[in-house]
């Protein structure tokens, strides 16, 4: 079931963002982050699942929040997000429960405060790993990225191993 709701999700966010080849390649790199991680934390089934519909649905806010703002930011998406990740989770018919924590994850995943979860160090840390890339901060920023937000023992390795930052 668990590979089979995720597929699923997959699918219904390329159709989401058809036609966004750029949106659609980001949330795939969550995605691939966040799962290995998960997988290499030994977080339970329940918790990867979540973690990993979360990683595929992270940015839904972004289509709304620049309709009706003019903007991506993440407060935005932070505000668009929860309504329309559960109006596509509903129809794929996910668990409410799950569906709550993961509408709860979308709303929260620019806030870096009181992360109350592993699956919200686990989705703010491979979205990270993916921002920092495709935004092309510097490896200082990587660096300072690394000390305030990265907990995971795989995200470290992941981030210090992607940046060179060993000796950091």
């Amino acid at each position: 079931m668990k590979a089979e709701q995720i597929s699923a999700v997959c699918f219904s966010m390329l159709e989401y963002y058809a036609g966004d080849p750029k949106r659609i390649q980001h949330f795939l790199k969550v995605h691939a982050f966040a799962k290995l991680i998960a997988e290499k934390e030994n977080l339970s089934e329940k918790d990867c699942v979540i973690i990993e519909i979360a990683a595929l649905v992270h940015d839904i806010g972004i289509k709304n929040a620049e309709l009706k703002y003019h903007s991506s930011m993440g407060k935005y998406q932070e505000q668009e997000g929860p309504a329309e990740a559960k109006a596509l989770l509903e129809k794929l018919n996910i668990d409410a429960k799950v569906i709550d924590r993961i509408c709860y994850l979308v709303g929260h995943h620019h806030t870096y405060k009181a992360i109350d979860g592993i699956d919200y160090q686990i989705l703010v840390e491979a979205d990270f790993l993916v921002n920092i890339y495709e935004d092309s901060l510097p490896k200082s920023s990587a660096a300072s990225i690394l000390f305030k937000i990265f907990k995971t023992r795989t995200g470290i390795r992941l981030l210090k191993t992607m940046y060179a930052l060993e000796n950091v």
